[in-house]
Protein backbone atom coordinates (compact mmCIF):
# COMPACT_ATOMS: atom_id res chain seq x y z
CA UNK A 1 0.00 0.00 0.00
CA UNK A 2 3.03 2.15 0.93
CA UNK A 3 4.64 1.53 -2.60
CA UNK A 4 1.32 2.43 -4.25
CA UNK A 5 1.96 5.83 -2.96
CA UNK A 6 3.55 8.13 -5.75
CA UNK A 7 6.14 9.57 -3.57
CA UNK A 8 7.41 6.78 -1.67
CA UNK A 9 8.50 3.03 -2.51
CA UNK A 10 8.66 0.15 -0.50
CA UNK A 11 11.37 -2.74 -1.15
CA UNK A 12 10.74 -6.63 -1.15
CA UNK A 13 12.44 -7.68 2.46
CA UNK A 14 16.01 -7.61 2.19
CA UNK A 15 18.42 -9.00 4.87
CA UNK A 16 21.18 -6.69 4.44
CA UNK A 17 20.71 -3.27 6.99
CA UNK A 18 20.31 -5.47 10.49
CA UNK A 19 22.97 -8.25 9.23
CA UNK A 20 25.55 -5.12 8.24
CA UNK A 21 24.84 -3.48 11.75
CA UNK A 22 25.26 -6.55 14.13
CA UNK A 23 28.80 -7.06 12.02
CA UNK A 24 29.69 -3.90 11.44
CA UNK A 25 33.50 -4.07 12.90
CA UNK A 26 34.38 -6.10 9.87
CA UNK A 27 34.10 -3.28 7.66
CA UNK A 28 36.92 -1.59 9.36
CA UNK A 29 36.98 2.73 8.93
CA UNK A 30 34.36 3.55 6.35
CA UNK A 31 36.68 6.91 6.42
CA UNK A 32 39.13 4.82 3.96
CA UNK A 33 37.14 4.33 0.26
CA UNK A 34 38.43 0.89 0.34
CA UNK A 35 36.33 0.24 3.20
CA UNK A 36 33.23 1.05 1.84
CA UNK A 37 34.02 -0.59 -1.12
CA UNK A 38 34.04 -3.70 0.66
CA UNK A 39 31.15 -2.84 2.49
CA UNK A 40 29.30 -2.35 -0.69
CA UNK A 41 30.55 -5.65 -2.54
CA UNK A 42 29.10 -6.77 0.58
CA UNK A 43 25.74 -5.96 0.18
CA UNK A 44 25.31 -6.10 -3.34
CA UNK A 45 27.29 -8.79 -4.49
CA UNK A 46 25.78 -11.69 -2.09
CA UNK A 47 22.68 -13.57 -2.33
CA UNK A 48 21.68 -14.27 1.26
CA UNK A 49 21.42 -10.17 1.47
CA UNK A 50 18.85 -10.42 -1.26
CA UNK A 51 19.72 -7.10 -3.21
CA UNK A 52 19.69 -8.88 -6.43
CA UNK A 53 15.93 -8.86 -5.65
CA UNK A 54 15.52 -4.90 -5.98
CA UNK A 55 16.51 -5.22 -9.41
CA UNK A 56 18.62 -2.28 -9.59
CA UNK A 57 22.72 -2.67 -11.36
CA UNK A 58 24.61 -3.84 -8.48
CA UNK A 59 27.79 -1.98 -9.93
CA UNK A 60 26.05 1.61 -10.31
CA UNK A 61 24.97 0.99 -6.63
CA UNK A 62 27.95 -0.08 -5.49
CA UNK A 63 30.13 2.33 -6.54
CA UNK A 64 27.48 5.22 -5.18
CA UNK A 65 28.16 3.45 -1.57
CA UNK A 66 31.94 3.70 -2.36
CA UNK A 67 31.93 7.40 -3.24
CA UNK A 68 29.54 8.08 -0.33
CA UNK A 69 29.48 9.65 3.12
CA UNK A 70 31.54 7.24 5.20
CA UNK A 71 29.09 6.12 7.43
CA UNK A 72 27.41 2.56 7.57
CA UNK A 73 23.78 4.43 7.43
CA UNK A 74 24.64 6.20 4.57
CA UNK A 75 25.93 3.01 2.22
CA UNK A 76 22.72 1.17 3.65
CA UNK A 77 20.85 4.56 2.81
CA UNK A 78 22.10 4.61 -0.63
CA UNK A 79 21.01 1.44 -1.75
CA UNK A 80 17.47 1.89 -0.58
CA UNK A 81 17.66 5.49 -2.34
CA UNK A 82 18.27 3.81 -5.14
CA UNK A 83 15.38 1.31 -5.39
CA UNK A 84 13.01 4.50 -5.02
CA UNK A 85 14.53 6.28 -7.67
CA UNK A 86 14.30 3.26 -10.35
CA UNK A 87 10.69 3.58 -9.33
CA UNK A 88 10.51 7.41 -9.48
CA UNK A 89 10.19 8.07 -5.61
CA UNK A 90 11.69 10.21 -3.68
CA UNK A 91 10.90 8.26 -0.37
CA UNK A 92 12.04 5.12 0.38
CA UNK A 93 11.15 2.82 3.74
CA UNK A 94 11.82 -0.80 4.41
CA UNK A 95 10.07 -3.14 6.25
CA UNK A 96 10.94 -6.84 7.81
CA UNK A 97 9.43 -8.26 11.16
CA UNK A 98 12.39 -8.41 12.71
CA UNK A 99 12.88 -4.65 12.92
CA UNK A 100 10.60 -4.80 15.55
CA UNK A 101 13.03 -5.83 17.86
CA UNK A 102 15.43 -3.79 16.65
CA UNK A 103 13.72 -0.40 16.71
CA UNK A 104 17.32 1.13 18.73
CA UNK A 105 19.32 -0.16 15.84
CA UNK A 106 17.19 1.37 13.52
CA UNK A 107 17.08 4.65 15.18
CA UNK A 108 21.04 4.77 15.19
CA UNK A 109 21.57 3.98 11.36
CA UNK A 110 18.44 6.45 10.47
CA UNK A 111 17.65 9.24 13.49
CA UNK A 112 15.06 10.48 11.40
CA UNK A 113 13.26 7.46 10.89
CA UNK A 114 9.71 6.92 11.43
CA UNK A 115 7.84 3.64 12.33
CA UNK A 116 4.90 1.95 11.23
CA UNK A 117 3.53 -0.46 13.30
CA UNK A 118 0.89 -2.74 11.52
CA UNK A 119 -0.69 -4.86 14.62
CA UNK A 120 -2.57 -8.45 13.88
CA UNK A 121 -4.37 -10.05 15.95
CA UNK A 122 -1.87 -12.32 17.88
CA UNK A 123 -3.82 -16.04 17.55
CA UNK A 124 -3.89 -15.28 13.49
CA UNK A 125 -0.04 -14.49 13.51
CA UNK A 126 0.68 -17.69 15.02
CA UNK A 127 -1.57 -19.84 12.66
CA UNK A 128 0.15 -17.62 9.85
CA UNK A 129 3.80 -18.78 11.35
CA UNK A 130 2.83 -22.22 11.43
CA UNK A 131 1.64 -22.37 7.66
CA UNK A 132 5.16 -20.26 6.27
CA UNK A 133 7.40 -23.17 4.63
CA UNK A 134 10.36 -20.87 5.99
CA UNK A 135 9.29 -21.24 10.29
CA UNK A 136 10.62 -24.35 11.69
CA UNK A 137 10.69 -22.78 15.24
CA UNK A 138 7.37 -24.51 16.73
CA UNK A 139 4.37 -23.66 17.95
CA UNK A 140 4.96 -22.10 21.53
CA UNK A 141 7.70 -20.11 19.73
CA UNK A 142 5.62 -18.59 17.41
CA UNK A 143 3.29 -18.16 20.47
CA UNK A 144 6.16 -15.93 22.20
CA UNK A 145 7.56 -14.19 19.29
CA UNK A 146 4.42 -12.23 18.88
CA UNK A 147 4.18 -11.16 22.98
CA UNK A 148 7.60 -10.59 22.74
CA UNK A 149 6.77 -7.90 19.99
CA UNK A 150 4.07 -6.40 21.51
CA UNK A 151 5.68 -5.82 25.01
CA UNK A 152 8.80 -4.17 23.25
CA UNK A 153 6.33 -2.05 20.40
CA UNK A 154 4.52 -0.70 23.61
CA UNK A 155 7.61 0.56 25.17
CA UNK A 156 8.63 2.20 21.87
CA UNK A 157 5.42 3.56 21.24
CA UNK A 158 5.44 5.44 24.70
CA UNK A 159 8.88 6.48 24.15
CA UNK A 160 8.98 7.63 21.08
CA UNK A 161 5.98 9.31 20.41
CA UNK A 162 3.23 10.31 17.77
CA UNK A 163 5.63 11.80 15.28
CA UNK A 164 8.26 8.60 15.22
CA UNK A 165 5.75 5.86 15.81
CA UNK A 166 2.46 5.06 14.32
CA UNK A 167 0.38 2.27 14.68
CA UNK A 168 -2.65 0.68 13.12
CA UNK A 169 -4.32 -2.82 13.24
CA UNK A 170 -4.31 -5.04 9.84
CA UNK A 171 -7.97 -5.76 10.46
CA UNK A 172 -9.05 -2.41 10.12
CA UNK A 173 -6.82 -1.58 7.14
CA UNK A 174 -8.38 -4.45 5.33
CA UNK A 175 -12.16 -3.45 6.12
CA UNK A 176 -11.78 -0.09 5.69
CA UNK A 177 -8.86 0.84 4.61
CA UNK A 178 -9.27 4.48 2.81
CA UNK A 179 -9.12 6.17 6.52
CA UNK A 180 -6.13 4.28 8.17
CA UNK A 181 -4.16 5.02 5.08
CA UNK A 182 -5.33 8.66 5.62
CA UNK A 183 -4.38 8.91 8.92
CA UNK A 184 -1.29 7.16 7.80
CA UNK A 185 -0.02 9.29 5.10
CA UNK A 186 -0.93 12.19 8.01
CA UNK A 187 1.76 10.77 10.16
CA UNK A 188 4.15 10.77 7.28
CA UNK A 189 3.24 13.88 5.80
CA UNK A 190 2.12 12.93 2.79
CA UNK A 191 -1.10 13.68 0.65
CA UNK A 192 -3.71 10.65 0.64
CA UNK A 193 -3.11 8.98 -2.85
CA UNK A 194 -6.31 7.02 -3.61
CA UNK A 195 -4.46 4.02 -5.51
CA UNK A 196 -2.71 3.23 -2.39
CA UNK A 197 -6.05 0.94 -1.82
CA UNK A 198 -5.37 -1.19 -5.18
CA UNK A 199 -1.77 -2.16 -4.06
CA UNK A 200 -2.32 -5.23 -5.78
CA UNK A 201 -1.65 -3.27 -9.26
CA UNK A 202 2.06 -2.91 -8.07
CA UNK A 203 2.12 -7.20 -6.71
CA UNK A 204 4.31 -8.08 -9.78
CA UNK A 205 7.26 -5.71 -9.54
CA UNK A 206 7.02 -5.25 -5.65
CA UNK A 207 6.81 -9.01 -4.47
CA UNK A 208 9.21 -11.58 -5.73
CA UNK A 209 7.55 -14.32 -7.57
CA UNK A 210 9.52 -16.95 -5.45
CA UNK A 211 6.73 -15.31 -2.39
CA UNK A 212 4.44 -18.43 -3.13
CA UNK A 213 3.60 -17.35 0.67
CA UNK A 214 2.31 -13.69 -0.79
CA UNK A 215 0.25 -15.02 -3.11
CA UNK A 216 -2.88 -12.85 -1.61
CA UNK A 217 -1.11 -9.84 -2.46
CA UNK A 218 -2.21 -10.00 -6.04
CA UNK A 219 -5.79 -10.04 -5.29
CA UNK A 220 -8.01 -7.24 -4.11
CA UNK A 221 -8.24 -6.23 -0.29
CA UNK A 222 -9.92 -9.34 1.53
CA UNK A 223 -10.33 -9.44 5.04
CA UNK A 224 -11.51 -13.07 5.18
CA UNK A 225 -8.39 -14.08 6.78
CA UNK A 226 -8.75 -12.04 10.02
CA UNK A 227 -10.17 -14.25 12.34
CA UNK A 228 -9.33 -17.68 10.79
CA UNK A 229 -7.50 -18.64 13.77
CA UNK A 230 -10.54 -20.16 14.59
CA UNK A 231 -10.16 -22.94 12.31
CA UNK A 232 -6.66 -23.02 11.50
CA UNK A 233 -5.73 -23.66 15.58
CA UNK A 234 -6.30 -26.56 17.37
CA UNK A 235 -8.47 -26.39 20.57
CA UNK A 236 -5.44 -26.65 22.91
CA UNK A 237 -3.45 -24.13 20.71
CA UNK A 238 -6.19 -21.66 21.17
CA UNK A 239 -6.08 -22.80 25.09
CA UNK A 240 -2.76 -21.12 25.54
CA UNK A 241 -3.07 -18.68 23.10
CA UNK A 242 -5.40 -17.31 24.60
CA UNK A 243 -3.96 -17.67 28.35
CA UNK A 244 -1.09 -16.10 27.92
CA UNK A 245 -1.72 -13.59 25.23
CA UNK A 246 -5.11 -12.94 26.51
CA UNK A 247 -4.52 -9.38 28.08
CA UNK A 248 -2.35 -7.86 25.30
CA UNK A 249 -5.04 -9.43 23.14
CA UNK A 250 -7.99 -7.39 24.64
CA UNK A 251 -5.33 -4.45 24.96
CA UNK A 252 -5.70 -4.39 21.76
CA UNK A 253 -9.08 -4.58 20.30
CA UNK A 254 -9.21 -8.10 19.57
CA UNK A 255 -11.95 -10.72 21.82
CA UNK A 256 -11.10 -13.84 23.41
CA UNK A 257 -13.46 -16.82 23.03
CA UNK A 258 -13.57 -17.81 26.57
CA UNK A 259 -11.71 -20.83 26.09
CA UNK A 260 -10.62 -22.87 28.83
CA UNK A 261 -6.73 -22.93 30.34
CA UNK A 262 -4.89 -25.18 28.76
CA UNK A 263 -2.57 -28.32 29.91
CA UNK A 264 0.06 -27.20 32.71
CA UNK A 265 2.94 -29.19 31.22
CA UNK A 266 1.84 -26.81 27.70
CA UNK A 267 2.24 -23.63 29.96
CA UNK A 268 5.55 -24.87 31.46
CA UNK A 269 6.94 -25.96 27.81
CA UNK A 270 5.97 -21.74 26.86
CA UNK A 271 7.54 -20.24 29.56
CA UNK A 272 10.32 -22.48 29.02
CA UNK A 273 10.54 -20.69 25.81
CA UNK A 274 10.00 -17.56 26.61
CA UNK A 275 12.97 -17.83 29.13
CA UNK A 276 15.53 -18.45 26.44
CA UNK A 277 14.06 -15.81 24.36
CA UNK A 278 14.18 -13.44 26.81
CA UNK A 279 18.16 -14.44 27.59
CA UNK A 280 19.14 -14.58 23.96
CA UNK A 281 17.64 -10.78 23.67
CA UNK A 282 19.23 -9.55 26.86
CA UNK A 283 22.78 -11.18 25.27
CA UNK A 284 22.60 -9.53 21.97
CA UNK A 285 22.14 -5.84 23.59
CA UNK A 286 25.08 -6.56 25.66
CA UNK A 287 26.95 -7.51 22.53
CA UNK A 288 26.45 -4.24 20.89
CA UNK A 289 26.81 -2.23 23.72
CA UNK A 290 30.39 -4.11 23.96
CA UNK A 291 30.74 -3.52 19.84
CA UNK A 292 29.75 0.59 20.22
CA UNK A 293 32.54 0.98 22.34
CA UNK A 294 35.09 -0.57 19.43
CA UNK A 295 33.30 1.22 16.28
CA UNK A 296 36.06 3.25 14.46
CA UNK A 297 33.33 6.00 13.87
CA UNK A 298 29.67 7.07 13.67
CA UNK A 299 26.83 5.11 12.33
CA UNK A 300 24.20 7.31 11.39
CA UNK A 301 23.34 7.94 7.62
CA UNK A 302 24.69 11.54 6.83
CA UNK A 303 21.94 14.36 7.06
CA UNK A 304 23.26 15.44 3.28
CA UNK A 305 22.30 12.20 1.96
CA UNK A 306 19.46 11.05 3.60
CA UNK A 307 16.64 13.88 4.85
CA UNK A 308 13.66 13.79 7.18
CA UNK A 309 11.63 13.45 3.97
CA UNK A 310 13.48 10.66 2.57
CA UNK A 311 13.74 7.82 5.54
CA UNK A 312 11.22 5.40 6.79
CA UNK A 313 10.96 1.72 8.50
Amino acid sequence: MLHAHPRIALPPETRFVLPAYEDRLRFGDLRDKGNRAGLAAWITGRKETRFHELGLDAGRVAERIADGPPTLGSALGIALRSYAESHGKVRWGDKRPAYALHVEEILRLFPTAQFVHLVRDGRDCVASLLGMPWWHRGFHEAVATWAQVMDVTRRYARTLGPDTWHELRYEDLLTDPEPQLRALCAYLGEEYAPGMTEPHRLARTAVPARKTWHRRTHGTLDASRAGSWARRLTPDQIRLCEAVLGDRLVRNGYELSGAVRPDPAELLRYRRVVTLRRAAHAKRRMLDHVTRLREPGPVAARPHTLTTSESGA
